[in-house]
């Protein structure tokens, strides 16, 4: 018997720790409620919805197959052990599948879980499987990971024109088993349901997701590199919940790509060009989760930046958290953020800009906020976007490039249309008018809208004398540090 671990891959299609199993002998599946190290998680009780809801459409899928699904409570991964090498002995199973993940606490739990299985003479094999390349095999010549995503994008694309990752093979219906699917639960104690609303926008399922990306490469595509910077625009995929869950895999999302557009990565429809790297940013972050495991651990990429002197500004971050910063194009999008559980990324870097240097708040209160809110969170995207926002990651923003949100929300959002979607109190104004508070404050008052809690001059003067102190020398490690 063989035993495919279900985590971030809620997927039958192209999965290849199933495929692996599948190939191997009969196959049960087995999901793990965790919900202590959830919430240690930050996990917002909207993706914990998101997983079970696709875990139950996972499981008719699976039962189509006659593999059952498992489910069973540890409640934090150290448990998880246990609770595996029961199962198998339970079950007689032989060996254990499963797909790799990276974080320094995923990274440690499947240690203990391969130590424990293995020496109870249970083999243990892990996949490659929610990446396109293996992290430790797309490396700079001195054999470090990459820190700048230009030359790690060019390295990946190298790579890809000698060899494309392949698809899973289909996988065929296995004899009936004698074993029954535990009910899929509909809800985890201590995540609240999200309300219909969000639920609606996020359907579960594979079929839904590529339906998505179906429609996005049929009527978007050509467009994107323009489009997907206009939150009021359907521009992008909306694709990152089902990535992030594993309901799609970036293979599919390649292939699909490629086949558009002639087998091309850097020419051709330079929609799909752009679409194509935002996949290969994706990857980046995640390749910097194991090179650099320190920003597992809330820890700066850039260590010289740990002696930043942020703000305590409990006041500020509640208004920022809330919506009610007393600019539009901010709270407009903190407001699609709490209804939705999703944020355009062209809103991401502003909100997340403005914070860090505008108010001169910690990023890891914003990352802490995203991911208690995000459907699609992901440690190593977020942990990237908010570092690279703040000056402190990978790649990063130069500190003294500092966003304007009156400016940035004029060309985003030009014609205010975002802004009058989630705030309706201002939906009287012209679009000269609704991205600057300053001007019109007292006419922005009365519509029951705050006034600004910031002055952007002196804020961004402040963020550059921060930052200015700090020391800039490039500081030397070794990769896994």
């Amino acid at each position: 018997m063989q035993l495919i671990w279900m985590r971030s891959d809620l997927r039958v299609h192209d999965n290849t720790a199933l495929s692996a199993a599948c190939e191997q002998g009969p196959t049960l599946a087995v999901w793990l409620v965790s919900a202590q190290q959830w919430r240690s998680h930050d996990d917002a009780p909207c993706k914990i919805d998101f997983w079970l809801r696709n875990l139950a459409a996972l499981g008719k899928h699976l039962a189509t197959l006659n593999i059952p699904l498992l489910v069973r409570e540890a409640n934090t991964w150290d448990q998880a052990p246990d609770v595996l090498l029961q199962i198998c002995r339970e079950h007689r199973v032989q060996a254990l599948h499963l797909n790799e993940e990276y974080g320094v606490n995923e990274s440690r739990r499947d240690h203990a879980v391969s130590e424990a299985l293995k020496q109870a003479g249970i083999a243990v094999h892990c996949h490659l499987d929610q990446l396109l390349f293996k992290p430790g095999s797309i490396l700079t010549r001195t054999g470090g990971y990459f820190q700048v995503f230009s030359q790690f994008r060019k390295a990946c694309y190298e790579r890809l024109y000698l060899s494309l990752p392949s698809l899973q093979r289909p996988i065929a219906p296995q004899a009936m088993l004698a074993v029954v699917s535990d009910e899929i639960p509909s809800q985890v104690p201590g995540f609240e349901l999200p309300p219909a609303s969000l639920r609606d926008l996020w359907p579960a399922g594979e079929t839904e997701a590529h339906a998505r990306l179906q429609r996005f490469i049929d009527e978007a595509i050509d467009d994107y590199q323009q489009q997907r910077d206009f939150p009021a625009a359907a521009g992008t995929s909306q694709l990152s919940p089902y990535l992030a869950a594993g309901v799609i895999s970036p293979r599919q999302c390649l292939h699909r790509a490629l086949a558009r557009n002639y087998g091309e990565f850097d020419s051709g429809n330079s929609g799909l060009v752009t679409w194509i790297n935002e996949l290969l940013w994706r990857e980046f972050y995640k390749h910097i989760l194991v090179g650099y495991p320190r920003v597992s651990r809330n820890r700066a990429f850039r260590q010289e930046t740990e002696a930043l002197r942020w703000r305590h500004a409990p006041e500020d971050l509640k208004a920022w958290q809330e919506g009610r910063t007393g600019f539009p194009i901010i709270d407009a999008a903190m407001r699609q953020l709490l209804a939705t559980g999703w944020m355009h990324n062209r809103l991401r870097m502003i909100v997340a800009m403005f914070l860090t240097k505008n108010l001169l708040i910690d990023w890891r209160e914003g990352e802490r906020f995203f991911m208690r809110h995000l459907i699609d969170g992901d440690l190593a995207a977020n942990n990237g976007g908010w570092q690279w926002s703040a000056s402190t990651g990978t790649d990063a923003v130069p500190y003294f490039r500092i966003f304007n949100p009156v400016s940035q929300s004029r060309r985003s959002d030009s014609q205010g249309s975002f802004i009058k979607a989630w705030l309706p109190e201002l939906a009287e104004f012209d679009e000269k008018n609704i991205h600057n508070p300053v001007p019109s404050a007292e006419l922005f008052v009365t519509n029951g809208y705050p006034p600004p809690i910031v002055d952007l001059g002196s804020s961004r003067q402040r963020a550059l004398n921060a930052f200015k102190n700090l020391s800039t020398r490039q500081v030397e490690e070794s990769p896994l540090e």
